[in-house]
């Protein structure tokens, strides 16, 4: 057990919230057990550069005119070039979150493609599913009833296979977010503003003339009115997707920090308060986390509940019809 001289909370919650070329995984008394993964770089004074992060030793050591920038760097944490101190042109190394996300990709489609494979084999007189294949029957109904046909109406069947895979993966990978030593996609802001960028093209692409026309000159109004409402209308198709972006980010990320946070309390109790305090305290840390782990289920599924169903609205007020009903 680390005293708490060794401990240091901030390196811990940053660790798990943080990307890096490493899978961190456990730790065994002093040695750190991490996965190295691959590095590809491009520098355009030495061209491609393609090994293992398990090169850099963790970051201790430079390899091929490469190496890892220490803390107090403006570039900490990333590859830079030895000679200049800058960042290389091309990074496309796979890291913890890039590793991650293949990992929650592969698990959505086996999920997805196992679940139309029984109902492509399924016999109609057959009862209803259980387990696994049930509970993926239910959330795909109360997402399309509930969700996405309750605010699409109109062309439905077009935005549904968006709309459920944003879901799934939101939820899915919320959910592998809680295990130790996972990677934290929808807490790292550069997934969330993907997944806001795909909702942002969608609506506006596939926005109606009528849609278009009420955003910028809305016949509906008083016409001194039009010019303002111009106005607020064209700012409000940014703040749309930058509230889905920080929503998600924020909710996820501060889950993960607090959770951590109250574990270890536990840790630095270890040497604070010695005997019956110690005790204490530490059940009550337990406690409160496995609150909290719980909790972060819930949120779990509130976060891709609320991505998708603000989605499927900016989607359903881009169909004109359904915005004046």
């Amino acid at each position: 057990m680390k005293g708490q001289q060794d401990l240091d909370v901030t390196a811990m919650i940053f660790d798990h919230v943080g990307d890096s070329y490493w899978w961190h995984l456990t730790d065994v008394g002093q040695t750190s057990v991490a996965m190295p993964l691959p590095v590809l770089v491009y520098s355009e004074h030495t061209g491609w550069h393609a090994f293992s992060s398990a090169r850099f030793h963790h970051g201790h050591e430079a390899y091929e005119g490469l190496a890892i920038a220490p803390e107090e760097s403006p570039n900490a944490g990333k590859i830079i070039e030895v000679a200049t101190g800058e960042r290389p042109a091309f990074d496309c190394s796979v890291t913890k979150n890039v590793a991650g996300l293949f990992l929650a990709s592969v698990l959505l489609c086996l999920m997805i493609l196992g679940t139309a494979r029984w109902y492509k084999r399924r016999d109609v007189t057959a009862a209803a599913p259980k387990g696994f294949i049930g509970s993926m029957e239910m959330m795909v109904n109360f997402v399309y009833e509930d969700i996405i046909k309750a605010n699409i109406p109109e062309h439905t069947a077009r935005y549904t296979p968006y709309l459920l895979t944003v879901f799934f993966f939101i939820f899915l990978t919320n959910l592998l977010g809680l295990i130790p030593g996972s990677a934290n996609l929808t807490g790292n802001i550069a997934v969330t503003v993907t997944l806001a960028l795909f909702t942002f093209v969608i609506t506006n692409v596939f926005g109606t003339k009528a849609y278009w026309q009420e955003v910028f000159w809305n016949p509906e109004l008083p016409a001194w009115l039009r010019p303002l409402m111009a106005v607020i209308e064209f700012i409000s198709l940014f703040t749309k997707p930058f509230s889905l972006t920080i929503r998600l980010f924020a909710n996820i990320l501060a889950g993960h920090c607090a959770l951590i946070g109250v574990l270890s309390v536990i840790f630095i109790t270890a040497t604070t308060m010695p005997g019956a305090g110690n005790g204490m305290m530490s059940v009550v840390s337990v406690l409160l986390a496995v609150f909290l782990d719980c909790l972060e289920l819930l949120v779990a599924f509130i976060q891709a509940f609320v991505f998708t169903m603000l989605s499927s609205i900016y989607i359903g007020l881009s169909q004109a019809h359904h915005h004046r009903d």
